[in-house]
């Protein structure tokens, strides 16, 4: 070794770096660690870099003469030019979008504080109807002697395993009347009633619809609980001599508590960012809502009401992440909501009577079937019909096998079996979610691992979160920024090109990350890590450990988190409303059908979509075992 080189060595500048690079080294040496890393760093990229995009661009002149200038402006342009700046310079600085939609009076209140109350007011509905008819239906199967529980509890998800707009077109196929179409609705025509238009559109129907579409997540968390508690808790309070609403309120709710809270945050922000439902059954009124508006607003003409738009959207954003604070508050860590000890436990089913079971099965058996089993009936039927609502001309199946134009569209569409614009944007939708669901189940496989193995680390619970963060993102607010980020870096969105469908895919990644990382590391829970370290022992590569030994043993649960992200998109719209054309996808395809006067083409396909997102959820259950409603009515005698 020359002197030079050892003189190097002797530096403390020189021990600091090869301590440093042998602690960075060793580090990223255990496979948990560099996952935590690489993962760290592309989560923040494609959250908080887009996130902070569409925030200055809020703040950022969208188009040329489109906001006024400020006095700063017509001072600066005065003394420059001598003369006066009558609007401000496109990509300049600006207030004007949040002063637009918060304080410009009459704009204000059409553009926002109308819209948000509209919206607070169809969520909280929501909420409520979602809870208590999902909180009864768990009581009932959980706690009672009613029989058909098995059959009610297999079809009960059928609500939000649809899409949450194809349960707004059955609706309003429903109950349509000839106030608004020449035939009327089914309702009309098995009765000869004409409902109210409130009935038909409006705060009404949408806040029904999305409650039905989020009442199985209120009967699965509750009855979740429900199923597990032991009911001597209730019984002591009996023996006290404590009236049953006390009992009920002073044991039974506080109990529920965090599944309470856990479906007031999902109903509560998921009803509030909802586009399709309120697009279906509020626009043809004029009833729009903050994700409607927001929608309206960034395709408002020559750009002018843009950044109004990208306001709306980070206040959505905004109520997200307050309802996770929220429910963070009231289920922290100090408290306490034990349900299940080590002691013996047991439930004891109360006896609603020989008659009174019989009954109360029969009527939710037949009001489940008529909500789960009914839009399916019904797409079918109108597919069959020469016009909606038409009864009176019989059944013809054109809009099924017809060669020649069907309906009064000028597309000139053909029969679902021979429209290869509908098979194109079908394939498409598969070649999508098998993408989104592959990576986002990959994605989430390593993130589980990685986080299940350094869960106390600082890192872990970064990347933990931050995988988490998308998952409260309203959807379309989700497309919006890809959309917004897709635009600045030339790729024209709405296009149908390699490049929409690459960003598409990552939009769709990223919201369903959450879905698989939240399985992964549930089931990664599960292992004691003696197991992944007999491997070690043994010199077994980590890739082989992963493949040999820890996927076989939890491989029903990693499989779930690759497929459950392929039936969500599937059946998704919201997230993919910014991106790409409407025939790229199958969803958006029929979303546009609906203005182009070929009702039973779109309910053919409407009828198509369904069939392929319950045969696919058959398929997570046939391969994984897992059932939504397993354990609860699913296998409750």
């Amino acid at each position: 070794m020359s002197a030079a080189n050892a003189k190097k060595e002797r530096s403390p500048i020189f021990k600091i770096v090869r301590r440093g690079a042998t602690k960075t080294f060793t580090f990223l040496g255990v496979p948990a660690n560099s996952i935590l890393v690489f993962f760290a760093v592309i989560l923040l990229m494609l959250n908080v870099y887009p996130l902070l995009s569409l925030i200055l661009s809020s703040f950022t002149v969208a188009a040329p003469n489109s906001v006024p200038a400020s006095d700063w402006d017509i001072l600066v342009w005065d003394i420059w030019t001598y003369g006066e700046r009558q609007y401000a310079e496109q990509g300049s600085f600006t207030g004007y979008y949040w002063w637009s939609v918060l304080f410009s009076g009459d704009l204000a209140v059409g553009n926002f504080w109308l819209p948000l109350a509209r919206s607070l007011l169809v969520s909280t509905f929501a909420c409520v109807f979602a809870i208590l008819f999902g909180g009864i239906m768990a009581f009932l199967i959980t706690r009672t002697n009613m029989p058909f529980k098995k059959f009610i509890g297999a079809i009960f998800i059928f609500p939000y395993i649809m899409p949450q707009w194809t349960l707004a077109l059955f609706w309003k196929n429903f109950f349509i009347t000839t106030d608004f179409t020449a035939y009327g609705g089914e309702f009309q025509a098995l009765t000869g009633i004409i409902v109210p238009e409130w009935m038909v559109y409006g705060w009404f129907p949408i806040a029904m619809v999305l409650g039905l579409h989020y009442t199985p997540f209120a009967y699965i968390l509750i009855g979740g609980v429900l199923q597990n508690m032991d009911s001597n808790l209730e019984e002591a309070a009996t023996i006290l001599n404590i009236p049953r609403w006390k009992r009920f309120t002073k044991v039974t709710i506080p109990m529920l508590k965090p599944a309470l809270f856990s479906t007031i945050l999902l109903v509560f922000s998921s009803a509030m960012s909802s586009y399709s439902v309120p697009t279906t059954l509020g626009n043809e009124v004029n009833f729009y809502t903050l994700a409607t508006k927001m929608k309206s607003l960034i395709e408002g003409s020559g750009g002018n009401t843009i950044g109004s738009g990208y306001a709306v959207a980070i206040i959505l954003i905004l109520i997200g992440v307050v309802m996770l604070i929220l429910n963070q508050i009231q289920t922290g860590s100090r408290k306490q909501f034990t349900t299940v000890t080590g002691k013996s436990g047991q439930i004891s089913k109360r006896n609603l009577g020989k008659v009174g079971k019989w009954v109360i099965g029969g009527l939710l058996s037949v009001f489940v079937a008529f909500v789960c089993i009914g839009p399916m009936v019904s797409f079918f039927l109108e597919s069959l019909l020469p016009n909606s609502g038409d009864f009176s001309s019989g059944l013809t199946l054109k809009a099924w096998i017809s060669k020649e134009p069907i309906g009064n569209s000028s597309a000139g569409y053909v029969g679902l079996l021979f429209e290869k614009r509908v098979w194109e944007a079908l394939r498409g939708s598969v070649l999508l979610s098998l993408c989104c669901g592959f990576f986002a189940g990959l994605c989430g496989l390593l993130i589980g691992y990685a986080v299940s193995r350094r869960r106390k680390s600082v890192l872990g619970g970064v990347v933990n979160n931050v995988a988490f963060f998308p998952y409260l993102m309203p959807s379309v607010a989700l497309s919006l920024i890809f959309m917004l980020l897709a635009t600045k870096v030339g790729i024209a969105a709405t296009s149908a090109t390699i490049s929409v469908f690459l960003v598409m895919v990552i939009v769709g990644v990223i919201k369903y990350i959450p879905f698989a990382s939240r399985t992964s590391l549930n089931a990664m829970l599960q292992l004691s890590e003696e197991i992944e370290e007999a491997g070690m022992i043994m010199h077994i590569p980590w890739w082989k450990r992963m493949t040999r030994i820890i996927f076989p043993i939890q491989k029903a649960a990693f499989i779930s988190g690759f497929l459950l992200p392929f039936i969500s998109c599937m059946r998704e719209l919201d997230l993919f409303v910014f991106l790409g054309s409407d025939y790229f996808i199958l969803t958006r395809f029929m979303f546009m059908l609906e203005d182009t006067g070929v009702a039973a083409l779109e309910n053919a396909a409407n009828f198509l979509l369904i069939v392929i997102i319950l045969a696919a959820n058959y398929l997570v259950n046939a391969l994984t075992g897992a059932s939504m409603s397993k354990g609860i009515g699913g296998s409750t005698k």
